[in-house]
């Protein structure tokens, strides 16, 4: 029985009281949460916007990253930490065969580290040095192209993955990557460096504050992510380790750290790898000015980017489309562009709950141009089949006038094998577009570009003293801001959210389960209790929860949700309208766009029979 002195919905089902009693339901939750997962009020309601006002929104949130006050990224203490990071980046790189750079972190923040470690190991090789940098990514190199989540929450797996990869070195800069200071595989990770502080120097990267740390207990473990962070801002004081957490806001889409979390944590090690790297190569003094010009280059990155709205606004737009008339976006890039879009695309399935074809990414080259530690993946199924061939076999011969295809490239890749792929895609459809990078003293043809509906493209300067290997890290940036707004946009214009939280998003870890708890409860003002048992009932697919089932380990509740969907959906609409499973499935099923489905609910009146 429901209880309307509780409920979120009142007997006025007006939408003015809706809003009015959704302020004070969610603002009651916010208080206790960590930043990385609050509502950002910039973006609260992200879901009834057009696609231009939703890109003026993007750019808002994503403008905090660069918030200028005493805990943000400019903040005096985050760049000399990054000073103090940088010195021993370089220190490793002047003793090559006995030290190994770290970096590691889950889903997008691994992906963020693979993409690091393979750019900087270029680097090195390009100016004849011995490659030590390393990646590890929870779920290993199938989790750069796939959701593999459930490892985010074994720290045991984390130190014992962390202690194979440094077997043999003395010198270990380890960059754990958590934005939200959560994961346990990185906990563990960092608790093993703690205990081994001769060999290690550990970096925790996250944005929240360490009183905010995740403080739940962890698989197998007798500490929690809060008690490492602690730990690690003791050995900080003594210079033996360090963090680095500044303040950039809640994410545009509440939780979804794929967007201003990954893009923080690409431009602060970039300047600290980079201005490690020129010290030896250009024997520049590190020091806060060189370091926090990188991030005010990255800040200039975004508004050039932010500046091409009517291009951007239109390649959102045509992505809605697509999604909406049940066709799909195809990412089609060159080099490390490619690897920005199978990063995008990734990233869908968890946040959106889309369905694995709905985004995809494809590189020129396949796995050769991936050069991921396990090598060619494509024997494991459809989701690892990447190649700009394999998209002409596979995928070309399907392709109808729904489907979108954005080509991602430079004025430095090859232009005659772009433009050969593009007509032979635009012979089967004229949906067909290009987000582009030139510079001043090079540019693409306009024949070219001619052959897309819609062109992107920006002209960045070059001097000499720049390497065309950081003009690359400033492509990579860009794209990824024009990525994530039209991804994410097109998944708002077909339903997919609810004001700005990931209503659908699958419920894979420990850390998404709280999460879809802590969204029933936002929208129903319910216990937790309460909300708990009706994320079960969606979960094990039943109107009768056992004891069995909720005395049972939240990994075995996440090992079935990732089967189901609609997950949190359902749960919502069985608590709002006191209904029974097949009730609320019928509900949805009949309300196909999800952000209908929750309105329509909301503003029903509740049963209380």
């Amino acid at each position: 029985m429901l209880r309307d002195s509780q409920s979120v919905v009142t007997r006025n089902t007006s939408p003015n009281a809706v809003v009015i009693n959704m302020d004070r339901t969610l603002s009651c939750y916010e208080l206790s949460l960590p930043i990385t997962e609050k509502c950002n009020p910039i973006s609260r309601d992200i879901d009834r916007a057009d696609a231009k006002h939703m890109l003026q929104i993007l750019k808002t949130c994503d403008a905090e990253i660069f918030k200028n006050d005493d805990q943000g990224i400019y903040s005096s203490h985050i760049i000399q930490t990054m000073v103090d990071v940088a010195k021993k980046v370089e220190m490793m790189l002047r003793e090559p065969e006995e030290s190994l750079i770290v970096l590691s972190g889950c889903g997008t923040s691994g992906r963020i580290a693979f993409l690091l470690a393979t750019s900087f190991n270029q680097m090195l090789t390009d100016h004849r040095r011995t490659q030590i940098y390393s990646y590890i990514i929870a779920g290993g190199d199938r989790a750069l192209l796939t959701s593999q989540e459930a490892p985010e929450d074994r720290p045991l797996l984390g130190a014992r993955m962390l202690d194979e990869v440094c077997a043999g070195k003395k010198h270990v800069l380890f960059m754990g990557i958590s934005c939200g200071m959560s994961a346990p595989f990185v906990a563990g990770q960092l608790d093993l460096c703690l205990k081994h502080l001769d060999v290690f120097t550990p970096v925790l990267l996250g944005f929240n504050p360490v009183h905010m740390a995740r403080n739940e207990p962890m698989r197998d473990c007798s500490f929690n992510f809060k008690e490492v962070a602690e730990r690690m801002a003791k050995e900080q004081k003594q210079g033996k380790a360090f963090i680095l957490n500044p303040i950039v806001g809640p994410e545009a889409i509440s939780g979804s750290s794929r967007m201003k979390g990954g893009g923080a944590t690409k431009i602060i090690l970039e300047a600290v790898l980079l201005a490690g790297q020129e010290a030896i190569f250009k024997e520049k003094t590190i020091s806060p000015e060189c370091v926090s010009s990188w991030i005010t280059a990255s800040e200039r990155i975004y508004e050039i980017t932010y500046s091409h709205a009517d291009e951007l606004t239109a390649l959102i737009r045509k992505a809605g489309e697509s999604l909406r008339r049940n066709g799909h976006v195809y990412y089609l890039g060159w080099r490390t562009l490619g690897i920005m879009g199978m990063i995008d695309a990734s990233e869908c399935m968890p946040t959106f709950g889309a369905d694995f074809g709905d985004v995809r990414g494809f590189i020129n080259n396949g796995f050769k141009e991936m050069t991921n530690k396990e090598g060619d993946l494509s024997s494991m199924g459809p989701e690892f089949v990447i190649g700009h061939q394999d998209f002409v076999d596979t995928i070309l011969p399907v392709l109808n006038q729904n489907d979108m295809i954005v080509f991602l490239f430079t004025v430095k890749d090859d232009l005659h094998e772009m433009t050969a792929l593009a007509n032979q895609v635009k012979r089967k459809t004229s949906n067909l577009h290009a987000v582009t990078h030139d510079l001043e003293t090079l540019n693409i043809p306009k024949r070219m570009c001619d052959v897309f509906e819609t062109v992107l493209k920006m002209t960045w300067s070059f001097s000499s003293d720049d390497e065309i290997a950081v003009m690359k890290q400033k492509w990579e940036l860009s794209t990824k801001c024009c990525l994530n707004a039209l991804s994410t946009g097109a998944h708002v214009l077909k339903g997919k959210v609810y004001m700005n939280f990931m209503i659908d998003l699958r419920v894979t870890n420990s850390k998404l389960y709280r999460r879809a708890v802590n969204i029933l409860q936002r929208f129903t003002d319910r216990s937790k209790p309460e909300c708990e048992s009706a994320l079960l009932r969606a979960i094990y697919n039943t109107d009768d929860v056992s004891e069995e089932m909720t005395s049972a380990d939240v990994r075995k509740h996440t090992e079935l949700a990732n089967r189901r969907d609609r997950v949190v959906p359902t749960a919502l609409v069985m608590i709002h309208r006191g209904c029974s499973l097949t009730e609320a499935k019928h509900h949805l099923d009949s309300h196909p766009v999800l952000r209908d489905a929750v309105t329509s609910c909301v503003l029903s009146p509740v049963n209380t029979a």
